[in-house]
């Protein structure tokens, strides 16, 4: 006999945690008093359900698989063939984990200790915080939030129920890039008020369809679909391509810039949403079914720092070194910190050198891999000291928004020129640097502009303490409407 299906309307569990502990989500974010945590696990294997596995997913399935401290005991994808294309994983393990299509019938099992969620982006807040009213602590993917809103009701969740929640952006806990960051906060470098959010990705064109993407067999849409519109999307495949249509994705500002964003906020020491934000960009170079900017410079602006992403996913043909003394031009996703002594350069998840402006290399950084991020995980779940998390939710969240804030600037633009600039921040150097050379990129690519449209995003101002804007229309876009039965749960 099948596990009962979780219901996300009862509360009973929820009521009694919350007896303690009045949190409300609406406007202002809340950071009322904690409630006592559970008890620490004892040296009993952690047992983890997988949730999405056909892409991202099958990474976390096999770092699960190898932590000694974790047996998997579930694997949840509402497509089988997710699943299936696994299998040689579980021929030699003593028992293959349970394959559930619906993960809703996972969350009152007793058997689970956490899940770890690889969905599409869309899923991802909700599914996390039903987790934890069930009683599972859980590590999400980035983004951890499909919008703005999203990420703080996770964060506040998770304080309200004592559960351990973690954003899976995975140099948190890489070796080489927590001795960097301890460099950067040094003060060697001087204070660090600047720093650069690269990726350059190469995206191929989606395709242009007129018919909705076929489904895969055996596939239930209805779940697939969860909170966003039970509407097959009109692309040439369902899977993965889900990122650059806004309804289920993010672009590649969401996709992978989370990984830089929250480097960039960490080395600012940043523990709030940025005062100011404005996106220029556009889906440059191609006409297809997605919807997001492929290529696209977000200025982000707190009274004193200063965060520019700089998103471009068409090919590279000019050298890009923002006038910097670097080893190779830039040409994929990488970070740099600048301080009034000197830069670091981070070109990937574990390793980074510092220079001072001369050339002259300050030092130089490297190790880890993506078992650590998980195993710090456990490392927390055995504590039940959040303190403990590399990336904690609340973490998580603040580098989350900062894509979903420039995502918003721009879907509230207009068509413009090449060549037009934002007014913020115009006339610092590094927003210079990455407009020169965005300019020279859009040229270098010969796109038109009369086909595919290169908007100026709308200036926003935003509240830290609420996360909300001075605009009403970007509110609006710092939330989503829910299908029925797959309502939010507002905390």
């Amino acid at each position: 006999m099948s596990p009962a299906r979780f219901d996300p309307s009862r509360r009973d569990f929820v009521e009694r945690a919350l007896a303690a502990t009045a949190v409300a989500l609406a406007g202002a974010p809340s950071r009322a008093a904690e409630p006592a945590p559970p008890t620490p696990r004892s040296a009993d294997k952690v047992r983890v359900a997988v949730i999405g596995v056909n892409g991202q997913g099958g990474m976390h399935l096999g770092e699960w698989l190898a932590n000694p401290d974790v047996e998997v005991v579930a694997i949840s994808d509402c497509d089988p063939a997710a699943y299936q294309k696994h299998g040689k994983r579980f021929e030699k393990l003593r028992r293959a984990p349970e394959y559930v299509q619906d993960f809703r019938t996972l969350l009152e099992r007793k058997d689970i200790d956490a899940v770890s969620i690889a969905t599409p982006n869309h899923w991802h807040a909700l599914m996390a915080i039903w987790a934890m009213q069930a009683g599972k602590d859980v590590y999400v993917e980035k983004p951890c939030s499909h919008n703005v809103a999203e990420g703080r009701a996770i964060t506040t969740w998770a304080r309200t129920l004592g559960r351990m929640c973690q954003m899976g952006v995975q140099s948190r806990s890489m070796t080489g890039t927590r001795e960097m960051m301890e460099f950067v906060h040094s003060g060697t470098l001087g204070p660090v008020k600047a720093a650069h959010a690269i990726c350059f990705r190469r995206r191929e064109s989606i395709g242009l369809v007129d018919a909705p993407a076929p489904l895969p067999p055996g596939l239930d849409f209805d779940l697939w679909a969860g909170p966003a519109p039970k509407v097959v999307p009109t692309r040439k495949r369902l899977h993965y391509d889900w990122h650059w249509n806004r309804v289920t994705g993010n672009g590649d500002l969401g996709n992978q810039n989370p990984h830089e964003l929250d480097k960039c906020r960490w080395a600012l020491g940043k523990q709030e949403l940025p005062k100011r934000v404005v996106s220029l960009g556009g889906r440059l170079g191609y006409v297809d079914n997605g919807d997001v900017a492929n290529s696209q410079v977000t200025i982000l602006q707190w009274d004193d720092a200063l965060l520019v992403s700089d998103v471009r996913g068409l090919p590279i043909k000019t050298p890009v070194t923002f006038g910097l003394a670097l080893r190779a031009p830039l040409d994929k996703a990488c970070t740099i910190f600048y301080g009034t002594e000197g830069f670091v350069v981070a070109p990937d998840y574990t390793s980074a050198a510092a220079f001072d402006y001369d050339g002259h290399e300050l030092g130089s950084w490297q190790g880890g891999g993506y078992q650590q991020h998980f195993a710090n995980f456990v490392k927390a779940i055995r504590s039940r000291d959040r303190a403990d998390l590399h990336l904690d939710i609340e973490d998580g969240h603040l580098s989350s928004a900062l894509a979903h804030l420039g995502n918003v600037s721009w879907a509230l633009g207009e068509a413009v020129p090449l060549g037009t600039r934002p007014n913020l921040a115009a006339a610092d150097p590094h927003v210079a640097a990455s407009l020169d050379t965005f300019e020279a990129y859009v040229r270098d690519n010969g796109v038109d502009l009369a086909t595919t449209t290169l908007a100026l995003g709308r200036e926003l101002t935003i509240d830290p303490v609420t996360e909300t804007s001075t605009d009403a229309e970007a509110n609006q876009l710092f939330t989503r409407e829910y299908r029925k039965g797959f309502e939010l749960p507002r905390a």
